[in-house]
């Protein structure tokens, strides 16, 4: 495990192997935040990219005080997996894809009435519930493409004949809002532990990783009435979120921005819109802080994107993958930023993980329809 989880400092290190590439700009950034007051530990994920200031791929552990910057605006946001009664064999592509392009990027008022749960009916952000958002937020219809590990897999309920539902959300524009009060009034100086307001920080942050996880529920329920299909919920993990949590036997504060906790069952590692997405079974790991990568982890930036592809492929060149799949994406910009091109193998990120001893890989998932619509752009 030594060999994969390499120190870079006494505080910082990084998941990582020699042939996976990782943007220098997001290992200094790993590197700064370490110097925060109270940081004692920071490990990069596989799937380590530049953020605004701190990096996306990384977990950060801390004492005495925590950091709210470092969540960031998309509290809560995490993967979401559903599996529908649709069967891989009688699935129609262009009947599927027709209906869901008629989807609303937001849900009417008369729905929300009828399907938001009580506890939510009178959220002040209710009326963003069941909206996918921008940025790498999606959902996706899946296959199971192969089961690398046959006795988890049939411990998981999943069906592998039928077709299972992927989405990737967060808490909209709630995060956004908490994270603007925060920084207005203290900056990006974190908040003590003991402090007033940082129960009060605590209060919304909680609050936003409840709404993201009903929203994620109710988008997997737009969808599945879109396409006249049922289904259950199989596992909802949140990649964005702070916590208290104990290291090398010290009480502290673990925050995660783009990493998947290690300790809630089986998790799902995505790739891009043309790639495959790995389910996964966590080995749980003080060393790599309990976390591990949220997806396979961007490799270009969003601003080079359209300029990188836009005389190669036209929007509707990207509506189609190379895998067989197809994309909904109603914004031409978008559908650029978020092309299988600007990011990572998924089996990079994958690979390393398992080489690290951090995960038992599961099943292999193929996307058949992926969704996406505009928005803001969260991490």
């Amino acid at each position: 495990m030594g060999n994969y989880i390499r120190p870079l400092s006494d505080a910082v290190f990084s998941i990582a192997s020699d042939t996976l590439w990782i943007e220098g700009s997001a290992i200094q950034q790993l590197h700064t935040t370490a110097k925060l007051a109270g940081m004692t530990r920071v490990v990069g994920m596989p799937d380590l990219h530049p953020g605004r200031g701190y990096p996306i791929g990384a977990a950060f552990f801390s004492r005495g005080r925590f950091y709210p910057a470092l969540v960031g605006n998309d509290i809560g946001c995490g993967m979401a997996l559903w599996q529908t009664d649709l069967l891989s064999r009688k699935y129609n592509a262009d009947k599927t894809e027709k209906r869901l392009a008629e989807l609303t990027d937001v849900a009417d008022a008369q729905w929300l009435a009828e399907n938001v749960p009580a506890a939510m009916q009178h959220h002040p952000w209710r009326s963003a519930l069941g909206s996918i958002g921008g940025g790498n937020h999606f959902a996706e219809l899946q296959q199971i493409d192969s089961i690398a590990d046959a006795e988890t897999f049939a411990l998981s309920g999943l069906q592998k004949a039928q077709l299972l539902l992927l989405v990737h959300s967060g808490s909209r524009g709630l995060g956004q809002a908490i994270l603007r009060r925060h920084v207005e009034a203290f900056s990006h100086d974190g908040l003590p532990e003991e402090s007033d307001d940082a129960r009060r920080y605590l209060d919304e942050h909680n609050d936003a990783l409840a709404f993201a996880r009903c929203n994620r529920e109710m988008i997997a329920r737009r969808i599945l009435q879109q396409i006249k299909a049922e289904g259950e919920p199989l596992l909802d993990v949140a990649h964005n979120f702070v916590e208290p949590c104990t290291v090398a036997g010290e009480a502290g504060w673990l925050h995660r921005k783009g990493a998947t906790p290690d300790g809630q069952g089986l998790v799902i590692i995505p790739g891009s819109r043309g790639d495959f997405s790995w389910l996964v079974k966590p080995i749980v790991s003080e060393e790599s802080l309990f976390s591990l990568a949220h997806g396979a982890g961007r490799k270009w930036m969003r601003t080079e994107c359209k300029g990188r592809l836009s005389a190669k492929f036209t929007p509707l060149q990207l509506s189609r993958t190379d895998m067989g799949s197809r994309v909904i994406c109603r914004d031409r910009q978008l559908i650029y930023e978020e092309a299988p091109q600007a990011y990572k193998s998924v089996d990079s990120v994958v690979d390393c993980l398992f080489d690290a001893g951090l995960i038992t890989p599961v099943a292999r998932l193929r996307p058949v329809l992926t969704l996406k619509t505009a928005g803001e752009k969260n991490a």
